[in-house]
Formats: structure tokens, sequence, C-alpha cells
């Protein structure tokens, strides 16, 4: 399946600025079994009914409870959900 993470940063902050280290924290969870890719694009729009950041991880739909648990998840929700003004997620078949 492919698991979209789709972020509007909160105002002020610089997107292009937390890419590398976003990318560093879901690269991460490529050891989860089940995992199998992660991308990452930013947006090339700067209006503001835009998001900023989008994460399509290709995974299989029963590696999703062990991502929840992961500690790359969790760390992404505590260091950067400040950050964050609104997200959305989407399942799908990939």
């Amino acid at each position: 399946m492919k698991h979209y993470i789709i972020v509007k940063f909160a105002e002020g902050t610089d997107g292009r600025a937390l890419e590398g280290p976003v990318r560093s924290i879901f690269e991460k969870t490529l050891a989860i079994p089940g995992v199998h890719g992660v991308e990452l694009r930013l947006s090339n729009s700067d209006r503001p009914n835009r998001y900023d950041m989008m994460i399509v991880m290709d995974m299989d739909k029963e590696a999703l409870p062990a991502y929840d648990v992961s500690e790359p998840h969790l760390r992404w929700k505590t260091e950067y959900g400040p950050f964050i003004a609104a997200k959305a997620i989407f399942d799908c078949d990939g």
C-alpha cells in the first residue's frame, strides 16, 4: 500500500531547511519489515493554500502497526509536530 503524509508547516517554518533531517528520519523506516520505500517531496508552489511537504511510504498493509510504534515515527511526531499547522494522512492500494 501507499501511506501518504501531507504536511503544512506553521507560519514562519522553513520546510526546505527541514527536508534533510526529515528525510533522514524516514529513511530509517526502511529497517521495518514490510516497508519497501520512502519518498519525500517538497511543494514547488508558495501559495498560502498549498501544503509544503509530502512523504510517501510504500509498505505492506501489515507493516503499518509496526511503523506506528517505531522510533522514527515517534521521533517525527515529537520533534516536528510543533512545526506542523495541518497534516493529512491517506492510505491506499499501491
